[in-house]
């Protein structure tokens, strides 16, 4: 028996229509990252609506495990590549896997949103995406020596950034001087020390954005309630309620270390004979 349903896939101007309706959204989707994220099916949650739409420079993210801050920074990547043309975007995490990680986020989120109307790839691998609009998206493991020589970089996300050491930040931050661009840093902290410590708490024109396990709609506070049993204190603390506690190898707190210091004493001199 032959069918008596249209067949709307032969129909030219069905297909322009679908067409142009996909012209609009994407084109919308330029200014408004939060309905590209829609269409790769991502719900973003409030605070990560709030970030897709901010032009903040200078961004730093304490954020619980699991709360999606990997996942709204892989969408801002992927956004910055698609539109904005001839881009650098620029992945640092502590470890090779983590970058791994980070940069499976993102292809996931580019092939969701499969389109003739986006750029299409013209070189990619395990750890780096060319477009055709001549945008680039590069993971790297987060050390001195392998961000050394990327310059003119459009946006730089450096997650798990707690880890990472402090050479890695005062190496990245040349990056943007001339580019004049984007910077997020993500993670949950790791001690009162190290420069994701001394970004939070004294970063001059820095956009933060705290999102503690219990602000995470996706995490139950059943849950929550047993792992804070389970666990160490100092540990679930600072991975869930996004605090900088101490070290467990510490032998004098921060604010003791802080305490001891002034600026008032004269540097010590010594002109007698020891003999």
């Amino acid at each position: 028996m032959l069918s008596t349903k249209p067949n709307y896939s032969s129909n030219p101007l069905l297909i322009q229509a679908a067409n142009n309706a996909i012209a609009r959204r994407i084109d919308r989707e330029r200014s408004d990252a939060v309905l590209m994220a829609q269409r790769a099916g991502i719900t973003p949650d409030v605070w990560q609506s709030d970030l897709l739409r901010s032009d903040a420079r200078q961004v730093i993210l304490n954020c619980s495990r699991q709360s999606g801050k990997s996942t709204i920074s892989a969408v801002l990547a992927v956004h910055e590549a698609i539109y904005t043309g001839g881009s650098l975007v620029l992945l640092l995490s502590p470890s090779l896997r983590q970058s791994q990680e980070l940069f499976r986020k993102i292809k996931d989120i580019y092939n969701a949103l499969e389109s003739p109307a986006m750029p299409k790839p013209i070189e990619e691998s395990a750890l780096r995406l060319e477009l055709d609009n001549g945008s680039r998206i590069v993971a790297l493991p987060g050390t001195e020596q392998t961000v050394r020589g990327f310059s003119n970089v459009a946006l730089l996300i450096c997650d798990e950034a707690a880890t990472c050491e402090d050479a890695l930040f005062f190496s990245i931050k040349p990056m943007l001087a001339v580019s004049g661009g984007r910077i997020i840093l993500l993670s949950t902290p790791r001690g009162k020390r190290g420069f994701f410590h001394s970004v939070w708490m004294d970063g001059q024109d820095w956009n933060r954005t705290l999102i503690t396990a219990r602000e995470c709609p996706r995490i139950s506070e059943q849950w929550l309630e047993r792992e804070k049993e389970a666990m160490p204190s100092f540990w679930f603390r600072q991975e869930f309620e996004c605090e900088f506690v101490e070290t467990m190898d510490s032998v004098f707190s921060f604010d003791e270390v802080q305490a001891a210091l002034s600026d008032t004493l004269e540097p010590f001199s010594f002109d007698g004979d020891l003999t």
